[in-house]
């Protein structure tokens, strides 16, 4: 099993930029080495014939298939707009 060691630790926080102190350095050792540890039980399960994948569950495609549809008619679209002109909404100038 692979073990990180206080070094290891430190070198990681010294490029992250954090500070911590000796005793925060040794509790996250033991911690990462405590989760490398449960982590490696997996070793010990059999996955011959299982397909490899990257989620637990199957997603299918969920979206609908487009469909065609008649939109609003112009006078509708703009009946609540402030300002309108020939169809199309009047804002004011930007540039």
């Amino acid at each position: 099993m692979a073990k990180i060691t206080i070094k290891e630790v430190e070198h990681v926080a010294e490029l992250a930029r954090l500070r911590f102190t000796p005793d925060e350095i040794e509790e996250f050792t033991s911690q990462l080495n405590a989760i490398l540890k449960f982590v490696s039980k997996l070793d010990s399960i059999d996955t011959e014939g299982v397909k490899p994948t990257y989620r637990a569950i199957e997603i299918f495609n969920c979206f609908r298939e487009d469909e065609v549809k008649n939109s609003l008619p112009v006078e509708k679209v703009t009946a609540n707009a402030p300002a309108s002109e020939e169809g199309a909404f009047v804002v004011p100038r930007i540039i």
